[in-house]
């Protein structure tokens, strides 16, 4: 799911269609005549994304050095593909996708195809992927020989018609309500910030938007980018929400898939999306914060912070106590710190960072934590502030699924488990809330599940993850059949196949190079320890 969370805002954190004849494929030159609005339900919507990528193989896409403001450098090269708003009305109105590449950086003859990125979220841009070899990242450099890496906005991101949920100006402002509740005045409170955010949703975004924007509508559009790129089949690598994007891909369509990773799994069971999923993070959120103290006070002599997990964590609630009463610099409230401290239990990079401005706080430097969790002022123009990626995340997990519309069962669950596991938990209940009064119709999630073509999947996974606990990458596991699955054991970071693990590393370059799998699932040792 949500791989960062906005620091600014209290938070909360990514159905097979029948399958068409050759003719619809990429490469067909064109599209069928007759309507999809003379077909129903999932079939119509299969059949309106047949016709999308029919005329998108037909168009290309015109790849030109990419605007300035973006950020992405030559050799990458940027271009949009046109898909429908409506997959149900084909001919109806379109929107531009942002899509960037870079070519492989081996010989043509050495070529395998486009791999296609996606990081997560949902309302993560894609965009960043092709710098992975401008920078020359050793960990993709074999990989870079053999393919194009391919990164795309999913609708509504950033350069792709992107939505907006609330004013951006507003969504920066801090310090926020303190997540956790001292009475049902502040629950009330929260549950009316709850519901502004849904109604903010659908009048700046529009109804006709918000209600198209799902996970298997990404999924669409990932068909149509495979079609204009002019492959009849991709590769796809996704990380946490991207993996749940490419499980609903490869249920819709199995047979346009080459390769497949999925990294940090979304458990894609239809009862876990989304609800369920979010209360197990706040389970296994409270797992690695408990691990990050573990180290914090094992490096006692780098942070003097306390030498057991629990003198840590006596730190963390008199700092949160003394944000709560006073906001640090005037900005810094519980809010802020958990939108800061939580990438620790995120991200194993984030370790270091992290511990090092607690330890300058209790050692009287107090405007290095103000730098850290303080909003940035300045995310409030354009099109990828973060703003827009909660608003994103918030469409995405609200329409996908239907959600309860009982605040009486929102608020026993969510005291059950804060009573257990506080690190997270209240906190997410509220980013999550406005799914419970959702403006527009909830869908049914797609029963992910093996179809004809589907090729072998490998996916990758640690067994301490926050983010997407364990359990999903089993539960994927068992629903893609021959699929592979590599355990990283006693890890917790969130995405692993961007890190340094040869037992990680060299299996991923074997399968995408050759397609090479092992016969049998995979343990591997975790990769080392953050070091002060």
């Amino acid at each position: 799911m949500r791989d960062i969370r906005p620091k600014s805002r209290v938070m909360a954190l990514g159905s097979a269609g029948a399958l068409v004849t050759a003719t619809l494929i990429a490469g067909a030159v064109s599209a069928p005549a007759a309507s999809a609005d003379s077909r129903h339900g999932q079939d119509r919507e299969a059949y309106g994304a047949a016709i999308a990528a029919a005329r998108a193989a037909k168009a290309g896409i015109d790849w030109q050095d990419c605007p300035a403001d973006w950020g992405l450098a030559k050799p990458i090269q940027c271009g949009y593909v046109s898909v429908p708003l409506d997959y149900a009305h084909p001919y109806g109105k379109q929107i531009k996708l942002a899509v960037d590449r870079i070519g492989n950086t081996g010989t043509p003859q050495e070529r395998q195809g486009a791999l296609v990125y996606n990081p997560g979220g949902p309302g993560g841009s894609g965009l960043r992927f092709p710098a992975r070899v401008t920078s020359k990242n050793p960990v993709w450099a074999n990989v870079a020989k053999a393919y194009d890496f391919v990164g795309f906005d999913p609708r509504g991101v950033g350069h792709s018609a992107p939505i907006s949920c609330e004013d951006p100006q507003e969504f920066v402002k801090a310090p926020k309500m303190d997540p956790v509740p001292d009475s049902e005045a502040d629950k009330l409170a929260q549950r009316k910030l709850a519901r502004e955010y849904a109604d903010g949703c659908l009048e700046r975004t529009g109804r006709d938007m918000l209600q198209q924007m799902t996970t298997p509508n990404t999924a669409r559009d990932m068909d149509v980018i495979r079609a204009a790129l002019g492959e009849k089949k991709i590769n796809y690598l996704g990380v946490s929400y991207g993996t749940y994007l490419g499980a609903v891909y490869g249920t819709l369509f199995p047979g346009h898939i080459r390769r497949m990773i999925v990294d940090s799994v979304v458990n894609p069971a239809q009862e876990n999306i989304w609800y369920q999923a979010n209360l197990g993070q706040d389970v296994a959120f409270e797992g690695r914060w408990k691990d990050w103290e573990d180290w914090v006070a094992k490096n006692d002599a780098s942070f003097h912070l306390g030498t057991t997990r629990d003198a840590v964590q006596a730190k963390w609630l008199q700092l949160r106590a003394t944000a709560k009463k006073n906001p640090i610099g005037g900005v810094v409230g519980p809010s802020e710190l958990l939108g800061f401290f939580q990438s620790a239990p995120y991200y194993d990079s984030s370790w270091v960072p992290v511990a090092t401005v607690f330890s300058k706080y209790f050692a009287g430097d107090t405007q290095a934590l103000v730098d850290a969790a303080a909003p940035d002022m300045s995310d409030t123009a354009g099109n990828i502030s973060s703003e827009n990626g909660n608003a994103v995340y918030t469409a995405v997990e609200c329409t996908d699924a239907k959600w309860p519309t009982s605040w009486k069962k929102w608020d026993q669950d969510n005291t059950r488990l804060n009573a257990k596991y506080p690190f997270l938990t209240w906190s997410n209940a509220w980013m999550n809330l406005p799914c419970a009064t959702w403006p527009v119709q909830q869908q049914t999630p797609v029963n992910v599940k093996t179809g004809k073509g589907l090729p072998q999947v490998l996916i990758v996974q640690s067994t301490r993850d926050a983010a997407t606990p364990y359990q999903g990458a089993v539960e994927l596991h068992k629903r893609f059949k021959g699929s592979r699955l590599i355990t990283e054991k006693d890890a917790g970071s969130h995405g692993v196949t961007g890190l340094v693990n040869p037992c990680i590393n060299n299996r991923v370059d074997a399968y995408l190079l050759t397609g090479k799998l092992d016969a049998a699932d995979v343990t591997c040792a975790p990769h080392a320890t953050p070091k002060p």
